[in-house]
């Protein structure tokens, strides 16, 4: 399935990915087969790959309730639509959530020295603006993780990196405060979890909202889509790392000659097909579990 099916509901919002559709007190959250690169949603889907984020957000969610709350209402598909048939094909690939106000900023952990931040310690020493230790090598493990916030930009805008002074501007200290120490113990807790099953880690990005007027995680948690996952036997710092994530796709678009501005990129066959062995293979070694056909 690429797209959300045609639904009894009014649309509530469309983003690169998800479609969240009213409920009324709450909101079906559909995560569809799009895959984005660069702000820009790709003309090629990656077949089950909503399934793959759905899943491994309710396998987060679940995990971390008791450290921060999040959106999850709790609910079924199944308690708003008779249909068998199309409840069977939601479920896998949806959530229903509570509204809540989303927060206009990215929460990004970063535990270990790869893509914008390896480009920017390079230029200036720096992560998020952070002073580092002179002579770090690309990927690898910082003296401690960091928290980097960032704007959220409307589609095709880039988010623009922004220091804990300015989201304490932007949201209030408390707020940002709150959303600081949640992002760095999950991380810290998924860090430690992901070891012990092979896999690094290397930074994330978490999404936040109001509820209530409390403070919750939304979106997704820990996915290939939001995430950098390496596997661990076999890493080596002072290069890239072989990736268990989007980043795979982001690699090919670079070395396509395919340039920003120039418009949607089809991905080939061969491609889909290894991105979507990708997600499945994360999902597999994270949960222990394996999905279906």
């Amino acid at each position: 399935m690429m797209e959300a099916p045609e639904l009894p509901f009014p649309l509530y919002a469309r983003g690169k990915v998800r479609e969240m559709f009213d409920l009324g007190e709450d909101l079906l959250m559909v995560a569809t087969d799009r895959i984005s690169a660069f702000d820009v949603v790709l003309r090629s889907g990656i077949p089950g790959k909503g399934e793959v984020l759905n899943r491994l957000s309710l396998f987060w969610f679940e995990r971390t309730r008791r450290t921060f709350p999040n959106h999850l209402s709790g609910k079924k598909v199944g308690d708003f639509l008779d249909d068998p048939e199309l409840v069977a094909l939601l479920e896998p690939r949806s959530m229903v959530v509570r509204k809540a106000e989303p927060l206009r900023f990215e929460a990004i952990v970063r535990g270990y020295l790869a893509g914008s931040a390896w480009a920017e310690y390079r230029e200036r020493g720096t992560v998020g603006g952070i002073p580092l230790p002179p002579g770090l090598r690309e990927s690898e493990k910082l003296p401690e993780p960091l928290f980097t916030p960032t704007t959220k930009g409307e589609e095709g805008e880039h988010d623009l990196a922004m220091t804990h002074e300015q989201l304490r501007e932007q949201v209030g200290e408390d707020l940002a405060e709150r959303a600081r120490e949640a992002c760095l113990q999950i991380y810290l807790d998924a860090r430690e979890y992901a070891a012990e099953r092979g896999i690094i880690i290397a930074d994330t990005k978490m999404e936040f909202g109001l509820l209530d007027g409390d403070l919750v995680l939304v979106d997704e948690l820990l996915t290939p889509d939001s995430s950098r996952f390496w596997p661990s036997a076999g890493y080596s710092p002072g290069s890239p790392q072989p990736s268990l994530d989007k980043q795979f796709v982001r690699d090919w678009l670079r070395g396509s000659g395919w340039k920003e501005g120039d418009g949607p990129p089809s991905l080939p066959q061969d491609v889909v097909t290894r991105t979507k062995e990708i997600y499945r293979d994360i999902y597999r070694r994270l949960t222990g579990a394996n999905l279906d056909g």
